[in-house]
């Protein structure tokens, strides 16, 4: 167990005071001058991905070493408002402090077309520097002796008022951000590991958001669905387009209409009255009064309608490996989990998945072949990429 940072002596905001409430055009601008002028912010964002058909960000936290701000974007819709912050995320000179910022860029950007430059992310630092526990709860508990109120994960953060509670939980996800940064830059420095979490962070800024878009064949994903018949499979099918649209209708994520389990029992006991609904697994009183007609309607069309041929989705991808690719991927995981034991890290923080598939799919004999497949940064090619090569070519495991 690290021993603890005395935060007294770390420069932050004081919780003692009231973060920032940003809401009006007015304080937006206000916001953005001053962060305009910094070198360094800490950023989250809350999302309705529990609670609405599309999710959208709801919150928008900044923390420099002065102040806590939190951005209502709700308020300011349709006023252009939080788009006005685009200068800041993309400004190069400002320094963008997250804890795990995948998620929060990929909103970000779907929602607001930010284009993002010069990214920290304290997670990813802390997986590079082999921390056991990588939550930020958790890193602020071990580093600072800090505990942080998670309560309110499961928040729904569309809904108006927000608690103070709610913003008490927002504004400390970026509090101690800057803290915990400078702490890992000097782990990082330490360790000589600043260019590969700077390649990683360079990463991120160029991650891209997709539309979300209804795949009618999704269902062939779901965990059991291989192994019904085509009468149970066409049942799924229906049951899987039907919760969609209800969803939709009703501004709901599709899981709170029925789960996948659900369905999957539905396509496994074939009801056909509504007193069959009452004995299938998962299929709530509320559901059964609500959908009851509806979901019995889905079962009788994929009834009458069995699958005969096999689903393709959208999100399939690649196609499956060869056996060949398949034991040269064989020969690189375990190449990877030596080299992570040896540094004593997760073994996706050597090389990612992504670029083992793409390895052992393509086959590369030259380190240029192997970055132009693969597309693997240039610090990751110089440390790692002869010894893939030489695995590729049966020379090392």
């Amino acid at each position: 167990m690290p021993n603890y940072v005395d935060i007294r002596k770390i420069k932050m905001p004081d919780l003692e005071n009231a973060p920032v409430w940003v809401a009006t055009p007015a304080a937006l601008d206000a916001m953005r001058q001053r962060l305009l002028g910094e070198t360094l912010i800490a950023i989250d964002t809350e999302s309705d991905s529990l609670f609405s058909y599309f999710e959208k960000v709801c919150l928008v936290q900044v923390s420099t070493r002065v102040a806590d701000y939190v951005v209502d974007p709700l308020a300011l819709a349709g006023l252009d408002g939080v788009a006005a912050l685009a200068p800041v995320f993309g400004d190069a000179r400002i320094e963008k402090v997250f804890h795990a910022a995948e998620y929060d860029i990929l909103c970000l950007k779907r929602d607001y077309h930010f284009e993002f430059n010069n990214i920290f992310d304290t997670m990813i630092a802390a997986r590079i520097l082999g921390w056991k526990n990588v939550g930020l709860g958790n890193i602020l508990q071990e580093r600072f002796g800090v505990t942080l109120n998670k309560k309110m994960q499961r928040a729904d953060w569309g809904h108006r008022p927000l608690t103070a509670e709610q913003i008490a939980y927002a504004r400390e996800d970026t509090h101690y951000l800057l803290a915990l940064r400078d702490v890992q830059i000097e782990e990082l420095n330490r360790l000589d590991r600043m260019d590969e979490a700077r390649e990683e962070f360079e990463r991120l800024t160029r991650v891209q958001a997709a539309a979300r878009r209804f795949d009618p064949d999704a269902y062939w994903s779901i965990a059991g669905a291989r192994d019904l018949d085509k009468g149970g499979l066409g049942i799924l099918r229906e049951l899987f387009r039907f919760r969609d649209t209800q969803a939709r209708k009703e501004d709901h994520p599709p899981f709170k209409v029925l789960s996948d389990a659900t369905m999957l029992q539905l396509a496994l006991a074939h009801p056909s009255a509504p007193r069959d609904l009452a004995r299938v697994r998962g299929v709530s009183v509320y559901a059964a009064k609500r959908y009851g007609p509806a979901i019995l309607d889905a079962v009788a069309r994929g009834r009458a309608a069995p699958q005969t041929a096999t689903p393709h989705p959208q999100s399939r991808g690649q196609p499956p490996l060869d056996n060949d690719a398949r034991t040269r991927l064989g020969h690189l995981k375990e190449w990877r989990k030596q080299r992570a034991v040896a540094r004593g890290v997760e073994p996706d923080v050597i090389v990612s998945n992504d670029v083992l598939f793409a390895a052992a799919r393509k086959n590369p004999r030259t380190l240029d072949a192997l970055i132009t497949v693969s597309n693997m940064g240039s610090w990751k090619a110089k440390t790692y990429g002869e010894e893939i090569l030489r695995v590729l070519d049966g020379k090392g495991k």
